[in-house]
């Protein structure tokens, strides 16, 4: 599903790296390892939504051979309607032919638009994973030019906030290495959306969140956020 362009790979595969940095596509803090997450949107047709799900349930075993899937979800609230969004995780980049052949091509009449990007883990989280199901939020900042070493700490400050205080429960923290730079995405859930306005609603009213979210909004441009339903077959629930 990945390509890299030759001389593209060439480059990468020639930068230089700091002891901090363990793959040659990463410009920022990472996770000690070489792993990277992908995160993919289709925008689907209207009334296509069943069928392609259905679809990529036959045939997700063909992309599962080949490569992690972290999770998959419906984008119930939150922009576009008609819109499933998954993470990928890698260790390097490739091409599966297969998957391309028997479930994307055929299946491209069902999509209206298509969305990448590649992320990686902060260093000061890992990936986790809820004992049950739940409702997911993705929450997506934009923020100031000047990546992690200016806004970094005040960022991770208002995150610790929200969970050491109990109001959700964090999954990851993703850094965009490509797509839109300077981006970060929170994965949190929660039991249900009732459950997850009500600790919204709570954490607003709490000075100590209050103070470290005001912060991080010193560097923030933008942020917006989706509520997700997991899919049958998608591992995180």
């Amino acid at each position: 599903m990945l390509v890299l362009r030759s001389g593209l790979t060439r480059a990468l595969a020639s930068r230089t790296l700091t002891p901090q940095v363990c793959s040659s596509f990463a410009t920022g803090p990472r996770q000690y390892d070489g792993t990277f997450y992908e995160f993919r949107t289709y925008y689907l047709k209207p009334s296509k939504m069943n069928e392609f799900l259905e679809n990529f349930k036959k045939n997700v075993h063909l992309r599962t051979a080949h490569s992690e899937l972290v999770g998959y979800w419906s984008a119930e609230f939150g922009g576009r309607m008609n819109k499933v969004f998954h993470i990928w995780k890698y260790d390097n980049f490739a091409k599966d032919k297969e998957w391309q052949e028997q479930f994307l091509i055929p299946n491209l009449a069902l999509i209206d638009k298509q969305e990448s990007e590649i992320t990686y883990l902060v260093p000061w989280c890992k990936l986790e994973k809820p004992s049950k199901e739940g409702v997911y939020e993705l929450a997506t900042f934009q923020m100031k030019p000047g990546g992690p070493a200016l806004w970094g700490d005040a960022f991770k400050r208002a995150v610790h906030a929200h969970v050491n205080l109990g109001y959700t429960k964090l999954v990851g923290v993703f850094h965009t290495e490509y797509g839109a730079l300077n981006r970060v995405h929170v994965l949190w859930w929660n039991e249900s959306a009732d459950s997850r306005a009500a600790g919204r609603h709570k954490s607003h009213e709490d000075p100590r969140v209050v103070a470290a979210v005001r912060e991080s909004v010193n560097y923030l441009v933008s942020q917006q956020n989706m509520l997700l339903i997991p899919t049958s077959f998608s591992p995180l629930k």
